[in-house]
């Protein structure tokens, strides 16, 4: 008999097993890329604007401070306040960023003032993505187009 016509059971065996358990890890695989909670999403808090000088409500005299919505974020929330003195930016601050473990601190170290650089440079929420910090850079980039329409810029 020739040696290819032989029945090899157990060879049938072990492929479909491989093949099986290759399936799996690729199902398996298949995950969502964001949490439960964040797909659902949450209602973002009421904006908050404060007046620190007088001035029009609409208009571009005075200073006024304007906090933008908060925005989640896969790896948390951001949120950033905004200071406007003649129709001009003159301050941005990240009043909330992820600082849940130390790799966000890090990333948060180098990110949020390089965003805040670049928002006063550009007077305007058009800035560049920071290496790294793809995710609180567009959340940043979000809160901050918020606070701007509020003070009305």
């Amino acid at each position: 008999m020739h040696p290819l016509k032989k029945n090899r059971p157990l060879r049938r065996i072990v492929l479909a097993s491989a093949a099986t358990v290759s399936g799996m890890v690729l199902l398996l695989s298949l995950k969502p890329h964001t949490s439960p909670a964040l797909a659902v999403g949450t209602p973002a808090p009421a904006r908050a604007s404060s007046p620190a000088a007088t001035g029009s409500a609409g208009g571009t005299t005075g200073s006024r401070t304007v906090t933008g919505d908060l925005v989640d974020t896969r790896w948390g929330p951001v949120q950033v306040r905004v200071t406007v003195e003649n129709g001009k930016l003159t301050d941005v601050t990240a009043v909330t960023c992820p600082t849940e473990n130390p790799r966000d601190q890090e990333i948060n170290a180098y990110a949020i003032p390089e965003l805040r650089r670049e928002a006063l440079d550009a007077q305007s929420a058009d800035i560049d993505t920071v290496s790294g910090a793809t995710y609180t850079s567009d959340g940043y980039r979000r809160s901050l187009q918020s606070a701007l329409d509020s003070a009305g810029l």
